[in-house]
């Protein structure tokens, strides 16, 4: 709006004389008979701004409605502050209330609440100093992921959001129909006639761009897409959501190791850009966690800060291992011979848990590490094959506090190994007929991962739930926003 200046403007380059407007929602006020201090935040910074107003000034009516969160604009003088916290703060000759906040009502008063009361008022826990800083640290996330593949000469593919493929094969997917489902047409057999429905057959919300975009990458060589996917699965613990946002780059003439070293190149771009860009939230955010931890026992506590897991990422190249090697050292290590893991390591081909991927890069490396060459049985079926017959050249990135934050591979080129796997594991040939295809046509090595992006937030802000890290999450139970 012309005229208003934002708070985070007027504290990066304070121009002490000057006269501006201001608007925002208040967070507290204090006054007495001779002044009031007006703390104000418009959500462009997480400080808030002093706005001093002398009683004799502005009508004592209107000033009554100057409360935690009503929604004011100010107007007045830049000068320097006389109290402690703030650089600068305005002496206000105009204020105008744009939005009432009953105090009785008004569940955000000036306290702790938390995180779990919050979720159940989402439409407001944006204007909290967590939230604020969580979701100006997803903005800056998003634009960075963008910023990168852009300057690397990607092109930003939009892989449909419904499907008639299960890229995973895991079958937990939302259905989408048009059909009545108090009286569904049915065919002879008694099954549900799905060519009467929208699109002539059964579909589904995605769960992955990758095979889409595997279809760009076999065109245009590097591309990546950034969309929303769904999981129909069951589970209401803090490392899952019903949607959520996916980064799936797909490379022509990449094989593993140009795969991992995009990966890794990608991960620390992303951690440099938010450490310059966010660094206030992220200081915010720091405090937040360790004052959180204050209150935890000592073997729950994180080893380290969350600053300094952002700093441990960037500092040391990451390990590569393989899969096998991982499982050597898992099957020796003090925690496994002394049944301290919850899911004890006792055989190759193991599919191994949060547990094991933080004991590697916690305990063992003491750096990220990222797994190659995993046994074909726990892997998805478009992974290459190696010639071991017994591995495919898939590739996990471990972090810290977290373990996968990457999953990715060499993808298979060859139309009949391809074709072959498809039919071990008893996946439709009709629903991929297009997928295969390409492996007869013009077929080229490839690679590609993934990216979770609230589990990417998870890292980088240090919350604990991935509820906390996506504006309004949909989990069992839960689309209530």
């Amino acid at each position: 709006m012309a005229g208003r200046t934002k708070i985070k403007q007027i504290l990066s380059a304070p121009q002490v004389g000057s006269k501006v407007t201001v608007k925002g929602w208040v967070r507290t006020k204090r006054e007495n008979k001779n002044v009031a201090f007006i703390a104000i935040n418009d959500g462009s910074t997480i400080h808030n701004f002093q706005a001093v107003v002398d009683p004799d000034t502005i009508d004592k009516n209107i000033m009554k409605l100057v409360t935690t969160g009503a929604c004011i604009s100010v107007t007045g003088e830049i000068v320097e502050s006389q109290g402690k916290g703030q650089a600068v703060e305005m002496m206000v000759s105009g204020l105008e209330i744009l939005g009432e906040a009953d105090p009785n009502e008004y569940p955000l008063q000036p306290k702790r609440h938390t995180l779990e009361f919050l979720r159940e008022i989402a439409h407001l826990r944006p204007r909290t100093n967590t939230f604020g800083a969580v979701f100006r640290v997803r903005h800056a996330m998003i634009f960075a992921i963008h910023k990168f593949f852009n300057e690397k000469g990607f092109f930003n593919l939009h892989t449909p959001i419904i499907t008639g493929s299960d890229a995973e094969g895991a079958g937990e997917m939302f259905r989408v129909t048009t059909l009545d489902l108090e009286n569904p047409p049915k065919k002879e057999d008694g099954s549900i006639d799905y060519s009467q429905d929208f699109f002539g057959r059964e579909t589904n919300l995605t769960v992955s761009g990758q095979l889409e975009g595997e279809l760009g990458a076999l065109a245009l060589s590097d591309i990546y897409t950034f969309g929303p996917t769904f999981r129909a699965e069951n589970s209401n613990t803090s490392r899952h959501l019903a949607e959520f946002w996916m980064i799936e780059p797909e490379m022509a003439f990449y094989d593993l190791k140009d795969n991992m070293d995009l990966a890794e190149e990608f991960l620390k771009y992303l951690i440099r850009y938010a450490l310059e860009h966010c660094a206030d939230d992220l200081n915010f955010l720091n405090q937040r966690l360790m004052q959180e931890e204050k209150n935890m026992k000592q073997q729950d506590r994180s080893e380290h800060t969350l600053l300094e897991r952002l700093q441990f990422v960037l500092e040391y190249d990451f390990e590569r291992i393989s899969y096998t090697e991982a499982i050597d050292i898992l099957r020796n290590s003090k925690p496994n011979k002394k049944k301290k893991f919850k899911f004890l390591i006792d055989s190759w081909g193991a599919d191994l848990q949060s547990e094991h991927e933080r004991y590697l890069v916690e305990k063992h490396f003491k750096k990220p590490v990222i797994l190659y060459d995993y046994p074909k049985e726990i892997k998805a079926f478009y992974m290459r094959q190696n010639d071991d017959g017994k591995t495919v050249r898939a590739m996990d990135i471990l972090f810290p506090g977290i373990g996968e934050i990457i999953g990715g591979s060499q993808r298979e080129e060859r139309y009949d190994r391809l074709l072959n796997r498809v039919r071990e594991l008893n996946i439709p040939e009709e629903s991929l007929w297009w997928y295969v295809e390409t492996r007869k046509f013009g077929s080229a090595p490839h690679s590609g991962f993934g990216l979770g992006f609230e589990r990417w937030m998870v890292f980088v802000t240090g919350m604990k739930n991935i509820r906390d890290v996506i504006p309004f999450p949909r989990t069992p139970g839960n689309a209530e926003f």
